[in-house]
């Protein structure tokens, strides 16, 4: 018995969609955690030490700013 003929052929399918949206959600959750992470480092600084203002929005900004440097696409890889 031969068997069933389909129209799928593994490989053929154009995934540019789905690389799309993997990429979408891949920088969503990057750099929000980024952000999620600076201000909870703020808030916990200026409401939790007597740090004050300042002494939680410098250390934020610093955070922000070295998260950004690091986490940023080189270009050429994966």
């Amino acid at each position: 018995m031969a068997g069933q003929a389909s129209d799928y052929h593994r490989g053929d399918m154009d995934i540019a969609e789905q690389v799309s949206t993997f990429h979408l959600v891949m920088g969503i959750t990057k750099w929000g955690s980024l952000v999620i992470a600076s201000f909870i480092l703020m808030i916990t600084l200026w409401f939790c030490t007597p740090a004050g203002f300042l002494g939680g929005l410098i250390p934020a900004l610093v955070l922000l700013i070295l998260g950004i440097v690091f986490l940023r696409s080189r270009g050429g890889g994966h």
